[in-house]
């Protein structure tokens, strides 16, 4: 991804979304909305617990308006931080807006982190074809956050059960450095929804491994528009794999954090041994 600020330059040299190799691509371009998670600051319709704090936007409704519409029309994929669910509903007015009078076919615009949402937000995604990508390793690593939000929040955010049951594209993602990059410790968060303490959050939420290595295979290729080439261990593919030691399928899903790993591979060539 790339932040706005480079927008103008890239539109004017007449780059797009997915200019590049297949080492190094254009991605889409990020803006954002409102705050973090972990900071109390997500704009919430709802104030957070034992307090009278709704948290902050970044950008206006306006702003938001005018800057999806340019990059709209110059033919990039928008990728918007929202966290709280008032903060998503302000991105996807913009993206409707955008695609209601400029329409394109498949834009795949992007919920950066889309963390809190409900059934009217999910029912607009799947309208729009936008794409979730919330944090996978939060729940897990930054499970003493958790309380800011309260248990009934809980069940809707990072919602993982809720994005797949309505036919919303998501992905594992971390937003490192904030959150651990380490795949592993994303599945086994989204397959447990416990702590790093074992205590469990928004249990509604909890998937399967299966759909767990899915956000991080197919998903997240389907979320740069590479699919075609990679996301799946297929002919014609990029032959990018990584080798465990052990079945993800079978083991104890409190113990996928702790697979080794035997083996990466990147375009066929092994570039780690474990």
């Amino acid at each position: 991804l790339m932040g706005h600020p480079h927008f103008p330059a890239l539109r004017d040299a007449g780059v797009k979304t997915g200019f590049g190799d297949d080492r190094l691509r254009i991605g889409g371009i990020k803006m954002v909305s409102d705050g973090a998670i972990a900071a109390r600051t997500a704009y919430l319709s709802e104030p957070y617990v034992d307090s009278d704090d709704h948290g902050i936007l970044t950008m206006t409704a306006e702003e938001t308006e005018t800057a999806v519409m340019e990059m709209h029309q110059a033919g990039f994929q928008v990728a918007i931080h929202a966290n709280g669910d008032l903060a998503i509903d302000m991105v996807l007015n913009a993206y409707e807006k955008a695609q209601r009078e400029n329409p394109r076919n498949d834009p795949r615009h992007r919920i950066e982190h889309c963390t809190l949402v409900n059934p009217d937000i999910l029912s607009r995604m799947n309208k729009l074809g936008t794409v979730a990508t919330p944090f996978c390793t939060y729940v897990y690593y930054h499970g003493e956050k958790m309380g800011f939000y309260g248990e009934d929040r809980l069940e809707w955010m990072f919602a993982q059960r809720s994005f797949i049951d309505s036919g919303v594209v998501s992905t594992g993602a971390t937003d490192y450095p904030p959150g651990p990059f380490e795949p592993l410790m994303g599945i086994q968060s989204c397959v447990t929804r416990t702590d790093m303490n074992g205590k469990l959050w928004g249990a509604s939420q909890r998937i399967s491994v299966e759909e767990a290595l899915r956000l991080y295979t197919q998903n997240g290729a389907y979320a740069s528009f590479e699919e075609d080439i990679k996301g799946s261990i297929e002919v014609g593919k990029l032959a990018d794999l990584v080798v465990l030691s052990h079945d993800i399928t079978t083991v104890d899903p409190f113990g996928i954090i702790d697979i080794p790993i035997e083996q990466t591979v990147i375009g066929g060539r092994a570039v780690y041994e474990g």
